[in-house]
């Protein structure tokens, strides 16, 4: 349970925004937004190959940010 401080503040321990990522062919993530707040609790589902592992590697570094 989210407290209505939190709420209103906007505290987030963590938060993605306009997440992209694509291999050779495809295009693994299209603008993902991920926003977590204290004391919740989430749980990321979906198909095989939707890029759950994926934005996950981005959130962990394994997957750089390229810059243009």
């Amino acid at each position: 349970m989210v407290s209505n401080n939190s709420e209103r503040s906007g505290e987030y321990l963590l938060e993605m925004s306009n997440i992209n990522k694509s291999f050779p062919g495809v295009k693994a993530l299209d603008n993902v937004n991920l926003k977590v707040r204290p004391h919740s609790i989430h749980a990321l589902m979906g198909e095989n190959g939707a890029g759950k592992s994926t934005l996950l590697k981005c959130l962990f570094g394994i997957y750089q940010k390229r810059f243009r």
